[in-house]
């Protein structure tokens, strides 16, 4: 129940107070993120921490004028590689089997099997393919953000081109698939702050099938 409690508290904050959010809690959620399951356990995204806050008012305009995006703690940039790459395949094989100690035939088949049909699809579907992943990262991010009692807000409302070219993301074969503002909620200026939360009943949202 705690963390269902937790998770009834939160909500996308519309306004934050500019307090900065202890090291420990963010290590703590962005290890969460680490730990998010992803498909064949690639990891095809990296996150960029942004507390430079020069670079924060960057973003600002490209990220429709929204606030949180100065007023936050830490700003998350999701970014999902832009294509599946033999190279990047097999950096994560590779250290899984240096992490495990030892190879495991069917899993060098697995390898085998990925290299022989991610790397020659179209980059657009394989980036697409990345994207959901770096969004497994987040939902996982945010659940362990409301554990630390810290808001966050996600946020698609932004030019991800531009984002781009501020992080020189394309030069590292990275594009933005969503931001997220971490920090504390001003609660005097944030309209959505004591609205009851509205989500669909669970007969409206789970079919169960026996």
């Amino acid at each position: 129940m705690e963390l269902l409690d937790k998770l009834n508290w939160r909500y996308a904050a519309k306004a934050m107070n500019g307090e900065t959010v202890a090291e420990d809690k963010i290590e703590r959620i962005l290890e969460a993120a680490r730990l998010a399951p992803t498909s064949s356990g690639l990891q095809p995204f990296e996150i960029f921490v942004i507390k430079n806050q020069e670079l924060k008012e960057k973003i600002r305009p490209v990220a429709w004028n929204q606030s949180v995006v100065t007023d936050c703690s830490h700003l998350l940039v999701f970014a999902a590689w832009d294509h599946y790459t033999a190279d990047r395949i097999n950096y994560m094989f590779d250290l899984t089997n240096e992490i495990r100690g030892f190879k495991n035939e069917g899993w060098e088949n697995y390898r085998q099997m990925l290299l022989d049909s991610y790397p020659q699809q179209d980059a657009e579907v394989n980036f697409k393919h990345a994207e959901k992943q770096a969004y497994i990262a987040l939902g996982t991010i945010m659940i362990a953000a409301a554990y630390e009692k810290v808001d966050c807000t996600p946020m698609e409302g932004f030019s991800a081109d531009k984002v781009d070219e501020i992080l020189g993301l394309r030069e590292k074969g990275l594009r933005s698939t969503v931001l997220l503002p971490v920090g504390y909620r001003k609660e005097d200026e944030d309209w959505l702050v004591n609205l009851v939360k509205v989500r669909k009943p669970m007969e409206d949202l789970i079919t169960v099938i026996e």
